[in-house]
């Protein structure tokens, strides 16, 4: 509740967007409490923030735990926030037990994961294990011209450190989940096996725009209702591959979009998604499959780009074991649950075996002010992290 008053919405939300002078100020709060928890401060040239509890044994690389403090412009308290704050919340833990482990403990704040005012998403971790250039992010502007690097400057958080050069040992992210499942099942830990794989469309279906009233039905060349199978089909690919099957039309537009002119064209966006590649290759032969279909039945051309492709992350089976036994000691009720949402989990994964650990969020929403989550189950994700980091860090002899 401290961090999300550094840019409180009216309705009870957050809007603190990355590398503004309120992600300044959220930044220098998590900072502060982790130098009073001890913690040592290094910062990279994307400005990620690692923060660090030495082991016992300094030629062990850390076992790290994080996520990001940026929101959406209508974010909510939870998102992000909660998987840094719970890192803190393990520190402080092992301070006050006297825990002393065998690796480092690092807690890590990554830049700008929502991708709201700066595209990409997962940037500082996408940075950070080589999946676009530094040089890239750096040059990336906001709609009023201002570039990452000029920023990250500005807000006093352009590192020395080169991204990527830090090891890690392995790494765990808490989460809320962002989805119904684990409310509607009335399970506490979500077991996170596995991100789903992303591939997005743009399709366009073209007809010809004639008078809706002179023009038979057999005659016509009706975008709209060809677009509409189309649309309806990524529905039934998504249902024909369940349980982790996704499919998605959320963006649409008709032209000339009249009411007495039968559309001529509709521009649309397809979502799929799916927890294995083999999966996502079969949904999208299944899509191309049902465009053949509707352009030689319908008499319209149908054309289809893919414009981002992101294959599924399995995450490492000791590390998601590491939070399944955690879970059974602790004695939370529990069930595994692809997440469907990116997380800069999937950019750790790259390069440390990795696992991530969800808790319920009210009636699953995210990404909006309402978005809450109950303080118990806050505190048993948090009570999951410890143990699953201190199964892998090792405690002291």
């Amino acid at each position: 509740m401290d961090l999300a008053s550094i840019g409180a919405t009216p309705k009870g939300g957050v809007k603190r967007l990355a590398l503004t002078d309120l992600d300044k100020q959220g930044r220098d709060k998590v900072v502060s409490w982790a130098k009073e928890a001890g913690l040592s401060i290094t910062v990279d040239q994307i400005g990620n923030i690692f923060m660090r509890r030495e082991g016992t044994n300094p030629d062990l690389p850390p076992v790290m735990t994080g996520s990001h403090i940026d929101t959406q412009p209508t974010g909510g308290k939870f998102d992000g926030n909660y998987g840094v704050l719970a890192g803190l919340e393990v520190i402080r833990t092992l301070n006050e037990q006297g825990i002393q482990t065998e690796a480092p403990i690092e807690v890590t704040v990554w830049t700008n994961e929502e991708g709201s005012r700066f595209v990409p998403v997962m940037m500082g971790s996408g940075v950070f294990c080589g999946a676009f250039t530094l040089e890239h992010a750096y040059s990336m502007k906001d709609v009023d011209g201002r570039n990452v690097c000029d920023e990250l400057d500005r807000i006093g958080y352009l590192g020395a450190e080169v991204c990527g050069e830090r090891a890690i040992g392995s790494y765990f992210e808490a989460h809320i989940e962002q989805g119904p499942v684990l409310e509607d099942a009335d399970r506490v830990i979500g077991v996170v096996p596995a991100v789903l794989g992303l591939s997005w469309y743009d399709c366009v279906v073209t007809g010809v725009e004639s008078h809706a009233g002179p023009t038979p039905m057999p005659l016509r060349k009706d975008a709209l209702q060809a677009a509409t199978v189309v649309m309806q089909e990524v529905v039934a690919i998504a249902n024909r591959y369940e349980p982790s099957g996704r499919g998605t039309v959320g963006f649409v537009q008709v032209f000339p979009n009249s009411r007495n002119v039968i559309p001529g064209e509709v521009r649309f966006s397809i979502d799929l998604r799916n927890e294995t590649s083999p999966l996502l290759d079969k949904m999208h032969e299944e899509l191309l499959a049902c465009i053949s279909s509707v352009q030689a039945d319908r008499g319209v051309k149908v054309s289809l780009e893919r414009v981002s492709n992101y294959p599924p992350c399995p995450f490492d089976a000791d590390c998601v074991n590491a939070v399944r036994i955690a879970t059974e000691r602790l004695g939370y009720s529990h069930m595994d649950v692809v997440s469907g949402a990116g997380h800069d989990a999937i950019y750790a994964a790259r390069v440390a075996p990795a696992a991530m650990i969800f808790v319920p969020c009210k009636d699953g929403i995210s990404h909006n002010e309402i978005e809450d989550a109950r303080a118990d189950h806050l505190a048993a994700g948090c009570n999951v992290l410890l143990h699953a980091m201190l199964e892998r860090a090792k405690i002291a002899k």
